[in-house]
């Protein structure tokens, strides 16, 4: 079987690439480090313009219409220029708008497609333990929205977000403007703008209120597209690693020469390439239209744990230089820690794999056959 990409999906990523690599140098990282700018506007510009946020949106609403498979390797090369960009957002809320409101929001739909508005979609709350801080009441003619949500992304510059909110039958997208809610403002600590939004009742339309079946297709590809981001993050901080500990002198000799250290960084390309196997797999069953909630729990805690693991260990072989925000290798762990944010961490989601596999006797090829061919 051939696994190499497409020569479209090639394009893709060497656009991506180009683009945020003229945008993503270290000094341009740092420039926006220590300014006010909410997100690299400049970079998001060319990429609306180059067509990369309508990559996963359908025709119908003025997007390319196509796959996860063609938009991962664009995400990976966004997580390898870290560039700062409401890339998947943009485009998951967009396509969940074409795809779930019908007539209520295509116009809007439409504009995003179009780059002349911006989507955000908040996946922060969706399975934390505490429960969602936003709740839906039904009502005659609508819904009433209530609650607070913490770190929307870009919610002060967003046309609309799309917020989880528990509602009777279930969690379901409430479509707001974030101007009707109460803001306070601030930032991660990878450098993009985020808002707490609250509020003692807002009325919302029938129509702003998406089904609960739009949380069932969000939810595993939004984890793809931040398993995308850390597999390039994570990537290009190991070959920064290793450049560095084959220069770095101990002893008389490169540091990358000795064992643990070399050990080390062994183990975090394994744990690399476990990730981008996991996370095609997942990608590739979105775009078959075939289950993917085991799968997309084993690629959350995957992109979780190696992120994690893998960044902590770049930052310990650096030596003291790693912790020095004015050497560039910090970001790279700050972004792994934002993306393990979004994905909510690892312990409890498997748990919650555990769970799943308990109550099914059947996982892998055979699993996706028709009943009469399971037995072959």
């Amino acid at each position: 079987m051939d696994f190499s990409l497409t020569e479209d999906q090639r394009a893709f990523a060497d656009t991506a690439a180009a683009l945020f690599g003229d945008h993503c140098t270290d000094d341009a990282l740092r420039a926006h480090d220590v300014g006010d700018a909410p997100y690299m506007q400049a970079a998001w510009r060319d990429a609306v313009q180059a067509g990369l946020h309508g990559v996963i949106v359908p025709e119908e609403a003025g997007g390319l219409g196509l796959g996860m498979t063609d938009l991962m390797p664009v995400l990976q090369a966004q997580g390898r220029a870290l560039a700062l960009v409401p890339l998947w957002e943009h485009a998951l809320a967009t396509a969940a708008l074409a795809r779930f409101s019908g007539a209520a929001h295509e116009a809007l739909a439409a504009q995003a497609a179009a780059g002349e508005a911006l989507l955000m979609l908040c996946l922060a709350d969706v399975n934390a333990s505490r429960g969602l801080g936003l709740t839906l009441q039904s009502q005659a003619g609508g819904w009433r929205l209530q609650g607070r949500v913490g770190a929307v992304p870009l919610a002060a510059y967003a046309t609309r977000v799309l917020l989880p909110a528990q509602a009777d039958d279930g969690v379901r997208w409430a479509v707001v403007d974030p101007a009707r809610m109460t803001q306070v403002s601030g930032r991660t600590q990878h450098h993009l703008a985020v808002a707490d939004l609250s509020t003692d009742g807002l009325d919302l339309s029938e129509g702003d209120v998406l089904p609960p079946e739009a949380l069932a297709w969000a939810e595993p590809h939004a984890i793809a597209a931040l398993a995308a981001l850390q597999l390039g993050v994570t990537e290009r901080q190991l070959e920064r690693t290793v450049e560095y500990v084959s220069q770095r002198k101990q002893f008389g000799r490169p540091i990358g020469s000795f064992q643990l250290v070399a050990g080390q960084l062994a183990d975090g390309w394994i744990a690399l390439e476990a990730l981008r196997s996991s996370l095609w797999q997942v990608v590739y069953r979105l775009d078959a239209g075939l289950g993917v909630q085991a799968q997309a729990l084993a690629l959350r805690v995957q992109a979780c744990d190696c992120g994690h693991r893998t960044g902590h260990t770049a930052q310990h072989v650096h030596g003291g230089i790693g912790v020095d925000i004015t050497y560039p290798i910090h970001r790279h762990l700050y972004w792994s820690r934002a993306l393990n944010a979004a994905l909510g961490g690892s312990e409890a989601h498997l748990e919650r794999l555990g769970d799943w596999l308990a109550e099914h006797d059947r996982l892998g090829w055979k699993y996706d056959l028709p009943e009469d061919a399971k037995d072959l």
